[in-house]
Order: C-alpha cells, then sequence, then structure tokens
C-alpha cells in the first residue's frame, strides 16, 4: 500500500490518485495529514505538498487539486522525454511536473467547462482541446506518466513487487439503425422507393427490392457475422441498439416490430447489450428514462451501458442524467472524427462533477477509435497503419482498447469494404 502525505485531503486529490495508483498501477493508496503517521508507515510512501518533509519520495503540488470550482487559467505544455507534461514543479520534486494535477485536468473534463466554441450538433471539437494543440492526443499521457511514477517507486522501494495489468480490447458495435431496407414500414418503403426513382438510384432501387422479397440479405444485417466473432473470443463485446422514437436524427426500426424485438433478444444471447440514447434523450432525461425502460423490458435485465447519438456530450447536465437513472457505463468520450485520447488516458475511469465536487459511480468508458475516423485515410494500409500506431500505445501502457464500429461497418457497401479485416486486426491483438 501507499500512504501519500498531504496538507490536505481533498476529493479531487483521493479522486486523481486512486485512478492513477490503484486503476492503473494496481497499487492501494492511503493518504494521511499526521506527520507521525506518515513516519511510522514502513511501505511505500510520499508526500504531495508544497514544501518535502525531509528525504523522502516527494512531488511539488499544483493548486488545482486543493481548490473548488473553476479557474481559468494557462497551461504550459513541455515535452517530457518521449511524452509531454504540464504544471511545472520544482528542482527537489522527484517528478518534474505534477502529473496528479494534470491527470485532474485530463479526467475530469475541466477543459469542456470554459467557454469553447461547439459545432453543429453542440459538440465539443477536437480542435478546442489541450491535447490536439500541443500535440499530445495521440498517447495516452495519463498512463505514461503513471508508469513514470512507478519507475520511481521502484527505484525508492526495490523489494516491493507490483502486479501487472493485461493489455485489454473491448470492441462496442454501435446500431444506429438495424436493417436498411427491412422493417421500415409501408410509408417509409414507399418514400424510399420514390426517392430512389427520383434520384435514378436503379442499383439501390433493385437492391431494395432484392432485400425485401427475401432474395438478398439486408446490407445492414451484420448480426450473424458479430456473433460469429463473440463466439471466437472469450471477452465480451457490447452492442448498443437505438430504440428512441423516428425522428429526423434517429431512423432505426419501432420496437413494435417484433423482428427487431427478437433480433435484440438474439444479440443479448451471446453479447452485453446496451442502449445509444436518442438525440432528443440527451438533453430530457423522461425520454432517457422512457428508453431505458423500454430497453430493460426488452432484454430482461437491468441497462448498464449507455452511448449517447452522434457522440454528443453536455457536461456536466449528460453525465447527471445517467447517474440519476443509475446507468453505471458511458462510452461516449472520445472524437467522432480523429483517433485519440480525449480524456488523456486507456484506462476505464469514474466521472467527476466539478460542480458539486464529487466522484459519482458513473464509469466513463473513453473510446480511442470510432470507425468514421478511419475513413480520413484513403487506402487499406494508411488505416492500418494508423490502427496499428494507437494500438501499441495503448499496448505499451497495458491499457484497454476500446473501438466503436457500427453493424454498417461489416457490410459490403463500398466506403466499409476495409472494415473487416480492420476488426479482425483488433481482436487479434490480445493474442
Amino acid at each position: 500500500m501507499l500512504l501519500v502525505y498531504t496538507h490536505k485531503i481533498t476529493p479531487r486529490l483521493t479522486y486523481t490518485f486512486k485512478h492513477i495508483c490503484k486503476r492503473i498501477l494496481g497499487l492501494e493508496v492511503r493518504f494521511t495529514s499526521k506527520v507521525e503517521d506518515f513516519i511510522a508507515h514502513d511501505s511505500l510512501k510520499m508526500s504531495y505538498t508544497k514544501q518535502a518533509l525531509s528525504n523522502e519520495l516527494f512531488v511539488k503540488s499544483n493548486e488545482l487539486l486543493f481548490e473548488q470550482g473553476l479557474s481559468d487559467f494557462d497551461i504550459n505544455v513541455h515535452q517530457w522525454d518521449n511524452t509531454k507534461g504540464f504544471f511545472v514543479t520544482s528542482e527537489r520534486s522527484d517528478l518534474p511536473y505534477d502529473i496528479f494535477a494534470a491527470s485532474f485536468f485530463l479526467l475530469s473534463r475541466y477543459e469542456e467547462y470554459l467557454p469553447h466554441v461547439k459545432d453543429a450538433y453542440g459538440r465539443y471539437t477536437v480542435k478546442e482541446s489541450v491535447a490536439y494543440k500541443n500535440r499530445f492526443l495521440n498517447q495516452p499521457v495519463i498512463d505514461i506518466w503513471a508508469y513514470k511514477l512507478k519507475d520511481i517507486l521502484k527505484e525508492r522501494f526495490p523489494e516491493f513487487q507490483f502486479s501487472k495489468r493485461e493489455y485489454q480490447v473491448w470492441p462496442v458495435i454501435d446500431v444506429p439503425m438495424a436493417y436498411y431496407f427491412r422493417q421500415k414500414g409501408l410509408l417509409r418503403t414507399l418514400g424510399g422507393t420514390l426517392n430512389d426513382i427520383a434520384r435514378f438510384k436503379l442499383r439501390q432501387l433493385y437492391e431494395r427490392y432484392s432485400v425485401l422479397m427475401g432474395f438478398k440479405r439486408d446490407p445492414y444485417d451484420t448480426f450473424k457475422w458479430v456473433i460469429t466473432k463473440q463466439k471466437q473470443h472469450n471477452f465480451k463485446f457490447t452492442v448498443l441498439f437505438l430504440i428512441g422514437n423516428y425522428s429526423t436524427y434517429d431512423k432505426n426500426i419501432n420496437t413494435n416490430k417484433k423482428a427487431f424485438v427478437s433480433l435484440i433478444k438474439s444479440v443479448a444471447d451471446y453479447c452485453n447489450v446496451g442502449l445509444k440514447a436518442s438525440y432528443f434523450a440527451l438533453d430530457d432525461i423522461s425520454i432517457l428514462k422512457q428508453e431505458k425502460i423500454k430497453m430493460e423490458g426488452i432484454i430482461n435485465r437491468e441497462l448498464v451501458a449507455v452511448r449517447n447519438s452522434f457522440s454528443k456530450l453536455n457536461l456536466p447536465k449528460s453525465y447527471r442524467n445517467l447517474v440519476e437513472l443509475e446507468i453505471h457505463q458511458d462510452f461516449s468520450m472520445g472524437y467522432i472524427d480523429t483517433l485519440g485520447f480525449r480524456a488523456g488516458t486507456c484506462t476505464p475511469f469514474q466521472f467527476y462533477d466539478l460542480d458539486y465536487e464529487i466522484q459519482t459511480p458513473l464509469q466513463i468508458n473513453p473510446y480511442q477509435c470510432l470507425d468514421f475516423a478511419l475513413l480520413k485515410y484513403n487506402s487499406y494500409l494508411d488505416k492500418k497503419e494508423h490502427l496499428e500506431k494507437l494500438m501499441s500505445e495503448i499496448r505499451a501502457v497495458n491499457g484497454t482498447f476500446i473501438p466503436i464500429f457500427h453493424n454498417y461497418t461489416f457490410s459490403d457497401l463500398d466506403r466499409w469494404k476495409d472494415f473487416k479485416p480492420l476488426f479482425n486486426l483488433i481482436l487479434e491483438s490480445t493474442e
């Protein structure tokens, strides 16, 4: 166990140390403000305060973990070996940067509470982030910093045996539309037919009726392939279905269709099934509650995981709604158009509510790759190269790789032809 001496024990401090020490390094951590308790401790220990007590392992603290509320301050990022660091400490400090304050800044998404420019959907954009501006978005910096701390602890306490975590893959399949042509109802099918004719999409018209007449499989119906892949691996896929009402933004199948409900149940026999929250549920907790109840009625178990439509997050409201409804896992933390680490880590972490200054029960599972972000790379080799770079960064710190693909990603449609092999590459990376 690591004992940390500090002049003031705060919720921010305990939250950050537990992520770095317990979740990343597998190290139990305790805190004290009593010098005599610190001196008496005969195992791993360090001080995190303004001045070192003696010759102990010491990291000079920044004020961030002892403040309340928000402050608008400048972040000066510097090169630190093969990574970046900010919040400079002092010569006496065993680490040149306060990795705990810097980690809290990234984990709490502090910058997303500050004034910023949103995109057309009201989302925080990658170009607003400190990580993007300072070119460390492509690294899980918090995990890298944690391993630097581990190296120093090993030097000071060579007899201590650290546990070792393993690299993991947690595939997520997002299902905003289960079928492209099937189960749409008469009006939507007629509308689609007329649209095909008006736009001279004769090939699509042929495809539509080949599917509807049972001669071909629906292009979005890739669920047998997904289940086959699940059967070949001992880690669970998470499949998130959109079941909200039809709208401008959400166009999935109605849950009154028995075939759609049957599909969800059959997938739930093999994979973990969760909810893709509809666009209008993001700002209306009553709609989100209805969708939660509906999904629990279909899968006959408690709803655990949610992902927001369009990866839209409005902090802290989006996460507070999940906490209030006792939903325990979220898969919305990432960037839709860029590979990388939005929260600076490849380790699932708890949501910290900056307004209330509390750690919540909600586990945020940050994704590092959305299939759409790979479309910017033209060739299969380019896609593979960038994906492998990303995985190597995560593997270097034995982290958790969370890729998000859609059901239609595994279709034979032109833009997605390279994606089955890429998904296989991800699955095989654990072998």
